[in-house]
Formats: structure tokens, sequence, C-alpha cells
């Protein structure tokens, strides 16, 4: 977000000193209208450099302004650069292109440009106003004719570089906001450069302030706030998390065994005494198979089973696995997961996959359900621990039920909710 006209000094006599008075009653200018920011405004380090086209950021948090640039924006436009190029760093743009780069194997310049554009939509769709004047040549979702309120991974996959974006090539906010090196960063090792730990705390400072006057921030900025707080971590990591937590506290003590002595033996000398042997957890494994869930959802069900099946530690006979749209006909012991047949098509009721399992032997230490979540649930709680995989719909999903305003329950209190991405 730019000035177009991006000419650096010509004359190597009479280059044009950086006016820093005017650079900075900008930033003050930008910590006024944009309170919540300020901490992150006045951790930025200023380098004067005349490689840059305007000013750019890298992700150690210093910020390069070339003095032409300077010279010729109006203080007011310069204020909402400040706060543009110190959003690309707390939204960690650098972070976040690196990783669609590698998911969809992006390289170049020209894919950089792209992620430098749709991190500028995802900025400067509610970035100015209240105080902050639009510079000139500011790019948004409006001028690609894209909808507002988009994340920058979902502007990238919705234009390429043509006729509509040949004139913004000029645009270069630095490696802070797509994660490609330039020639002007000073790296690393270089001086003024916020170290992790640094970079961290300055992210949850602003967190702190928008959390703590969420009123002053635009609905993007507390979405961001949140996750700072609160970061969303791997759907499959907390799974296997959920399943190893509840397996831990699942399985009783049923022999006894001299190949791991009791401590108690401490408190008595010359005599070993054994220890309670813990047999390992069992899992039951529901699969929702009805006419709600896609095939690509019964994929990933099977998937799911794989990982399960590592979180006990990769003990497939521990494992059973119940198909169930309205009935639950068989349980399958694990052998293969991708041998399993997921028989169904019909409505939705788990609580039989739930009184098969409980029924089935070896009753099950731990039940998984793998849903849409469109079923009812049992009333009671079952005599063993619950963790629910929910598949996540785009939009909050679409309800495919025979009745269309059918809205299903909610998972009960007494199972660990996981979403599955």
């Amino acid at each position: 977000m730019k000035d177009v006209d991006t000419d650096v000094d010509t004359c190597a006599d009479t280059p044009t000193p950086l006016d820093r008075d005017k650079l900075f009653t900008a930033r003050l200018h930008a910590a006024r209208a944009r309170p919540y920011l300020a901490t992150a405004l006045f951790a930025l380090h200023v380098v004067e450099s005349r490689r840059v086209p305007t000013m750019g950021v890298d992700k150690h948090w210093r910020c390069y302004v070339s003095p032409a640039f300077v010279a010729r924006m109006p203080v007011e436009e310069l204020a909402a650069v400040w706060v543009h190029e110190v959003s690309h760093l707390l939204r960690d743009h650098h972070g976040r292109s690196d990783r669609v780069a590698r998911e969809r194997g992006l390289s170049g310049p020209g894919d950089r440009l792209r992620m430098n554009i749709a991190a500028d939509c995802e900025i400067n769709d509610d970035a100015y106003g209240d105080g902050l004047v639009r510079p000139a040549g500011a790019v948004g979702p409006q001028f690609l004719g894209l909808p507002e309120g988009k994340l920058m991974e979902d502007y990238l996959r919705c234009f390429t570089l043509g006729a509509r974006t040949q004139d913004l090539a000029w645009l270069d906010c630095g490696s802070g906001a797509d994660g490609l090196a330039r020639e002007w960063d000073l790296g690393p090792d270089g001086a003024h450069g916020l170290s992790e730990q640094e970079r961290d705390a300055v992210r949850f400072r602003v967190a702190q302030g928008i959390r703590g006057r969420p009123g002053n921030a635009p609905e993007q900025w507390r979405r961001w706030a949140e996750e700072a707080f609160h970061p969303p971590q791997p759907w499959r990591e907390l799974l296997g998390a959920a399943v190893r937590s509840a397996a831990s506290g699942a399985g009783g003590g049923e022999d006894y065994s001299y190949g791991r002595p009791s401590r108690r033996s401490a408190g008595v000398p010359g005599v070993v005494l054994p220890s309670l042997r813990r047999r390992p957890p069992q899992v039951s494994v529901i699969i929702d198979t009805s006419g709600s869930v896609s095939d690509a959802e019964l994929g990933s069900a099977l998937l799911e089973v794989a990982a399960i099946c590592r979180a006990v530690g990769g003990r497939r006979d521990l494992v059973t696995v119940l198909p169930c749209d309205a009935d639950a006909p068989f349980a399958h012991s694990l052998c293969r997961g991708e041998g399993i047949a997921l028989m169904g098509g019909g409505g939705t009721d788990l609580r039989t996959g739930f009184a098969r399992a409980l029924r089935t032997p070896p009753r099950p230490d731990v039940v998984v359900v793998l849903t849409d979540g469109q079923t009812p649930w049992p009333r009671a709680r079952p005599a063993c621990r619950t963790v629910v995989g929910l598949f996540s719909r785009p939009g909050g999903g679409s309800w495919r039920e025979n009745n269309p305003d059918h809205v299903p329950d909610t998972p009960p209190d007494w199972a660990r909710v996981v979403d599955i991405g």
C-alpha cells in the first residue's frame, strides 16, 4: 500500500536526507489514531535506505524507509503507511506466506508479489477512517473485485497476476509481508532486530490492549487478538492428545507383577513388593456413515482411525471401529484401517453406536466419535471417557437431513470435543 510514484534519488551528489521529524510525527499520529497498535509502532526500528522503493519491513521488526518517499508523502498518509506496515508483522504475513509457498508449491517474485497483494487486501479492507487517511495507491479487495473480510490465504486463491494487477509491480512491503528476503535486509545478525521472544511479547501486548478495549478495534483485529491469546492448534494433534489423555486415565489394575516393583518396597527393607499392573485401554471408534457425511469426510475418518491407533502406542488390537448411521450392525476389530467397510447412508442416530460399543466385548475405556454432529446424543454419560471429533464445514456447515429446518444437538458437556479441519 504505497504511493505509485516510486522514484528514488537519482542524483548521487545531492541525496534527499531522511526527514525523521516528519516520519516520527506521522508515527505519533498513527499511535493516536490506533492506540491499541502503539506498542508495535514504537517497537519498529527505522533503517534509512535508498534501495527500498517506499517503506518496507522485515520479520525482525526493522522498518526500511526511503527518504524520497517520506519527503513527498503528506504526514496523514504517512501515518496510515506506518499502521499498514506494522500490521504485516503483527499478523505474521511473512511466516504465513512461507507456509503457503511450501504447501502450494509457489516460488519466485511473481508469486511473492501475489502474496503481498493478498496480504494488503487482508489489511486494507478495514484499516482506514477514524483518523487515518487512505494513502494514494492503497490496494484493497474492492480493487480486485473481491469481498471484504477475508484472510490473505483466501484472497490468494481468488486472483492471478494479469491486466488488473499490471500496475502493481511497484508494490513492495518488504520481506515482512511476503517472506522473500530483499537486498536491503540486514538479516538475522543485523543490528536493532527483535528476537523471537521480543516479537512475541509485542504481539501479546497489542492483543492485550485490543482485548481490554474491544470496542475500539475492527472485527478482524479483535479476532486476531483472540487467536493471539488462544492460538488455533492443529486438530490432529488435538485429537491425539484428547485420546491419549482419556486413555491415560483408563484401564484398571487387574494383576500383580514383579517386573516393576512397587514403590512401597522402599518402606520394607529387604522385601520386594509387586506392583499392580495396569491393563492397556480399549478404544472404540464410532464413525458416522449417515447420508449427511461426505465421502471426503469418511476418508478423513479413516485417517483418524490410524492416528488414534498411534495415540494408543500402535496397538491395533486395542481399537474397535463401528460404522453407524441409524444403526450399528457390526463392530470391526482393527487390523488395517483401509480395509474397514464404511456402510450406511441413511439417517443418523449415534446412540445405537454408543449402545453397541458399550456392550461389545471387551468393553471400551474410551469411545471416540467421528461425526458431523447431526445426531441425537445419549442422555446419560457413558461409563467411559468420550472424545468427539466434529467434521468442520465451511461457513458453519449446511445440514442435509430430510428436514431442512432441523438443527442438530450440540455434543454433551461430558464429551471432549475437537474440530477436525
